[in-house]
């Protein structure tokens, strides 16, 4: 209704252009100050909120990077309330984006909404609306970032997306489970050898398929994965060699924790698969690392987990690109073919990113921390070759 639109209007000008929080203030006691006028008031903010959603998509926002952004930035109960705005905005058209992440709609109706979210979070009207409130202007705030993929309701795609084959994927799903599973090193090596053989082969038989005309034609497309605190420097240096070994590119954003790869899509998911299954290893092993220290009597601290996982991550790099080029060798006939994948796969990254800058890392101090994780890395293996032996850190 037309009072209810004012009530919130007048609300916005108080509070989501402020720069301190007497704004906040301000705005949430014009919208909780009618007990009677809640539930329309409700609505019409669930109405602007999907506006503000439908925003976000067009400046190159999906549903994961908002949620990563409010976890970050607010609490629980904000990511609660983003999750229904995207639900809400979601729900206008018949068919989403591939990777496109939703939600279902809880609510009857949308003029219930506001009182099924206040006996949802279980506190009283002028919290609630601070809340909403918060979230409206993070989303305001949000800038343009590069685009991954068509939004809601945009026309099909018109290039056929390859993904892996269901029963390989579920084969790769499989192993690499058992790695993170296993307590073993020479286990999980076995394991992720056999996934990375499998990616491997996928990717050459791709692209000798398309090479000879076998599947229609296909461009490379992108992700967002997430790099998160703490350790992101290291973690992103690990992801880098996963998608450089998987013929991606990625480009990492610090400012927002995410790396954007861009590949064909097998490869896409290749990455995701193996990335998250090596950092799940790495963290494990790096638990187990810390904790023979600390039995030795010797105090661990932040410097040897940044440490460990700088060594973790540049050894699998150096390891993951053996193991790539290894593959390469067995089918020498399919180089054209592959060079022709990376080659569109640059042009792609360097269309995204025409500009981008080196980052400097945080140095490696702790040589226990740089000799433990270099030995959890090999303990990783996913090759079909042993290492050198580890260098040692620069002091």
């Amino acid at each position: 209704m037309k009072e209810h639109a004012e009530t919130v209007d007048r609300a916005f000008a108080a509070a989501l252009y402020a720069q301190d929080d007497a704004g906040l203030d301000t705005g949430a006691s014009v919208l909780a100050a009618d007990p009677a006028a809640w539930p329309g008031v409700g609505q019409e903010l669930l109405v602007r909120g999907e506006g503000y959603v439908r925003q976000a998509w067009e400046r190159g926002w999906q549903p994961a990077d908002l949620l990563r952004l409010v976890r970050r930035d607010l609490d629980e109960r904000h990511i609660r309330i983003t999750g229904d705005l995207i639900a809400g905005e979601a729900r206008r058209y018949a068919r989403l984006p591939e990777r496109w992440t939703g939600a279902e709609v809880w609510w009857a109706g949308d003029q219930e909404y506001a009182e099924g979210l206040a006996q949802r979070e279980r506190t009283d009207r002028f919290t609630l609306a601070t809340a909403v409130l918060e979230v409206f202007r993070l989303l305001i705030r949000l800038p343009s970032i590069e685009p991954v993929g068509p939004l809601p309701g945009d026309p099909l795609d018109e290039h056929e997306h390859a993904h892996i084959e269901p029963r390989m994927l579920g084969r790769i799903r499989a192993l690499l489970a058992k790695a993170e599973a296993t307590t073993f090193p020479e286990e999980a090596e076995a394991l992720s050898a056999k996934a990375q053989e499998l990616m491997a082969r996928h990717t050459v038989d791709e692209a000798l398929l398309a090479a000879r005309g076998g599947r229609p034609a296909q461009v490379p497309g992108a992700c967002r994965i997430g790099v998160e605190p703490p350790y992101e420097e290291a973690k992103a240096v690990l992801l880098d060699a996963v998608a450089t070994a998987n013929r991606c590119r990625a480009v990492w954003n610090s400012a927002f924790e995410f790396s954007t790869v861009v590949g064909f899509e097998s490869d896409l998911e290749a990455v995701e698969l193996l990335y998250t299954s090596l950092l799940v290893q790495g963290m494990a092993a790096m638990t187990r690392a810390e904790a023979a220290q600390r039995a030795g009597g010797r105090k661990r601290t932040k410097t040897f987990r940044q440490s460990f996982l700088l060594a973790y991550a540049s050894r699998l790099g150096r390891r993951l690109a053996e193991t790539a080029e290894h593959a390469v060798s067995e089918a020498p006939d399919n180089l054209p073919a592959l060079v022709a994948r990376d080659v569109a796969v640059t042009s792609r990254a360097d269309e995204m990113f025409p500009k981008t800058t080196t980052t400097r890392l945080r140095g490696a101090t702790d040589y226990a921390g740089w000799e433990d994780g270099t030995a959890a890395a090999d303990a990783a293996h996913v090759g079909g070759r042993r290492a050198p032996l580890p260098r040692k850190p620069v002091r």
